[in-house]
């Protein structure tokens, strides 16, 4: 079976009418109790290689579409999953237990799912493309006049595949992307006349970068700390921090222009770097093939990082979906480890309202799908000296991130609605829904346990999620255990304090569980000591 070959000009031409083509099926597929569809779920991380091997276990990271299973709720609806390597049976089986009044074997019947059997950190999509027989066998297992194909992000390798299968892409078009980046992010905020940091356009040389910061430490004397970003990053892994403390003698109206660039070049090999084991030598050879900015550092005794969601449906209209209050970590607080539902209701609302704005731009330039937009807020006194928060925007990313799977997790299983008057979620009982979700529960006394371990540990403890009281713990990124000891969580409850309470509760149990471990791996290191 030859891969069928299109010329630049055709692709275009034949990826807009297959993308057309949902706007016809948009009613079906968003019919979700009677939807009569297949939905091909391609869950390829497709970024810059350097950038994903900063993220352990990020293969894995190919289960968190898995809520997509969810949807099989539907009893017409199909779902086809495909992965680098397979799927624990019992992982599949976890997520279609949690199925209300569905026969576990007729859910079982719509799901196929697929593997290349291969563990390269090549993106999934390019070992998909690679494989004709193996997107032969796809195509033949979907109704191709009713399906269409989901993905983490859009690529052009997401694009091939689309037009290889005959399968419209519900992504934006990577024609797009650079709006998902940190410098075209800037751009819209600009256009759009939402608050963001002062900082720079995009720089393809450490040069220019240098010379950037000093224009920006220019702008701004005050500043005590900068932003360096890589312009295509992921979870703030591509970020560094740049002190400028150490070099005060050279800011503004104490030495020249000149001396400020050397000096800030000088202190780039003590960046202070967001991902483990990062280092200016290739953080530096990054940026003439990624790009990068710098931008104005926020200080601020009270901060937060909040984020707000939205999609742009086939006919053009923009939705918010959810607020969050993300959870940040790293020696810089730059890295996304989880995020609580939904955003604290002081600023939930505004959060909305920007979103929308980014939204509509986003539409008019022809986006489609998932986007997110992230803040920093910051607690400031106003004129009559009443705490407010200050938002400034920081990001927009056009992929589904890591506030989309436990929020789609929660609509799919409650089948509830978000109310945007109020910005908070409601199940079909009329009980507003919180939750803590984190992609990044790490320790070392986790490695080693298998899923089957896991789902011992969840039967036993009563950990899962009960369907009849919709509170409880959804879990994800299970594989991602016995090698890393990373596991990703949803906790649901009907409070903050719930949600927190059971999300704990799920720690605590896993660490007394793992506490023979924890000894085991104590005496095994003493024993290599002596």
């Amino acid at each position: 079976m030859e891969a069928l070959h299109f010329s630049s000009g055709e692709q275009v031409n034949k990826f807009r009418f297959l993308q057309a083509q949902l706007r016809d099926r948009w009613q079906s597929i968003e019919q979700s109790e009677n939807g009569d569809y297949d939905i091909l779920v391609i869950p390829s991380l497709s970024m810059d290689r350097g950038e994903l091997q900063k993220i352990e276990g990020f293969l894995y990271y190919e289960e968190r579409l898995l809520f997509s299973l969810i949807r099989l709720r539907s009893p017409r609806t199909r779902v086809i999953y495909v992965t680098s390597q397979p799927l624990p049976p019992i992982v599949i089986d976890y997520y279609l237990q949690l199925l209300p009044g569905i026969p576990f074997s007729h859910a079982r019947d719509r799901l196929l799912v697929f593997s290349t059997y291969d563990s390269s950190t090549t993106p999934l999509t390019q070992k998909i493309l690679e494989r004709p027989r193996l997107i032969e066998r796809i195509r033949e297992s979907l109704r191709l006049e009713k399906s269409f194909m989901i993905c983490y992000n859009s690529t052009t390798l997401e694009r091939d595949l689309s037009l290889q299968l005959g399968v419209p892409l519900l992504a934006a078009d990577p024609d797009l992307l650079d709006w998902g980046t940190k410098s075209g992010s800037r751009q819209i905020f600009a256009e759009c006349g939402i608050p963001h940091p002062d900082g720079s356009e995009l720089v393809l040389s450490v040069e220019d970068l240098a010379e950037a910061a000093a224009q920006l430490w220019e702008r701004q004397p005050t500043l005590q700390r900068m932003v360096v970003k890589l312009n295509e990053g992921f979870s703030g892994e591509g970020n560094a921090l740049l002190d400028l403390r150490p070099i005060e003698d050279v800011a503004p109206s104490c030495a020249s222009h000149r001396e400020r660039v050397v000096a800030i070049s000088d202190r780039f090999p003590f960046l202070s770097f967001q991902a483990h084991n990062e280092t200016w030598s290739h953080f530096a050879s990054r940026i003439p093939e990624l790009g990068a900015i710098v931008e104005a550092f926020i200080e601020g005794e009270e901060k937060r990082s909040p984020s707000v969601q939205g999609r742009i449906t086939p006919d053009g209209e923009v939705e918010i979906l959810s607020t969050h209050d993300q959870i940040l970590g790293g020696s810089g607080g730059q890295i996304y480890l989880g995020c609580y539902f939904p955003g604290d209701e002081s600023y939930r609302l505004q959060l909305q309202e920007l979103g929308l704005r980014v939204g509509r731009n986003l539409a008019e330039k022809g986006a489609l799908e998932r986007y997110a937009v992230d803040f920093i807020a910051v607690r400031q006194p106003d004129e009559a000296g009443n705490a407010q928060w200050d938002l400034q925007a920081i990001e927009i990313n056009l992929r589904k991130g890591g506030t989309t799977h436990p929020f789609m997790t929660l609509k799919f299983l409650t089948n509830g609605r978000y109310n945007t008057s109020t910005g908070l979620f409601y199940s079909q009982q009329g009980s507003p829904k919180y939750y803590i979700a984190t992609d990044n529960l790490q320790k070392e006394r986790y490695r080693g346990l298998l899923p089957n371990d896991l789902m011992d540990i969840i039967a036993h403890h009563r950990l899962h999620f009960d369907t009849s009281t919709e509170t409880g713990t959804i879990f994800h990124i299970m594989g991602c255990l016995s090698e890393f000891g990373k596991l990703g969580l949803t906790s649901i409850g009907n409070s903050y304090q719930q949600a927190k309470d059971i999300y704990n509760r799920v720690i605590n149990i896993l660490d007394e569980e793992t506490k023979s471990t924890a000894k085991t791996l104590t005496s095994v290191s003493s024993a290599a000591v002596n």
